[in-house]
């Protein structure tokens, strides 16, 4: 994996990870916290391996996370990899993952560079798909988290969702 020196919106900003405020940036760095970010191509096979990539990391980095959040994170990391094979590949032939994670939050991104910025769809049980972002948001929202979808200065998009270590 490939670390970057990203971190998420500044404290203020529409999205900000919940714990992200001025009190929380003077305290010494906990050692688990970092950003890390990787790439992938648009394939199928990219989607369990970026699950099995984050939740590795998350070990290594020994993240205080309940088994519960480690499992609704890993969905939601399944759900965004799996939407960004299926909808953006023809355009966006690399996917990348990047997880950020500071002391009372983590974050998951996923990356394309195709333009469509998706919207979740409602409860409609006569569909047999497309209820992804649905699933990310109502996760997002049960654990006190958020999440939400942003273009880039490339023209393609990053759809995140964060979420607290404590449960609120």
């Amino acid at each position: 994996m490939e670390s970057r020196g990203s971190a998420p919106p500044p404290d203020g900003a529409v999205g900000a990870p919940p714990g992200d405020g001025p009190d929380d940036r003077a305290r010494p760095p906990q050692a688990y916290e970092g950003v890390w970010r990787f790439t992938a191509p648009a394939v199928d096979i990219s989607v369990p391996q970026a699950r099995h990539a984050v939740r590795d990391l998350i070990r290594r980095q020994g993240v205080p996370a309940s088994d519960d959040l480690v499992q609704g994170l890993l969905l939601i990391v399944s759900e965004l990899v799996t939407n960004s094979v299926k909808h953006a590949a023809l355009l966006s032939p690399e996917l990348a993952v990047e997880v950020a994670i500071g002391a009372e939050w983590i974050r998951v991104s996923v990356e394309d560079s195709h333009p469509y910025r998706p919207r979740p769809l409602e409860t409609d049980y006569a569909q047999t798909g497309g209820r992804g972002l649905l699933l990310v948001r109502e996760i997002a929202a049960e654990s006190g988290g958020v999440c939400d979808v942003e273009h880039t200065a490339s023209g393609g998009k990053v759809i995140w969702a964060a979420l607290p270590l404590t449960p609120r």
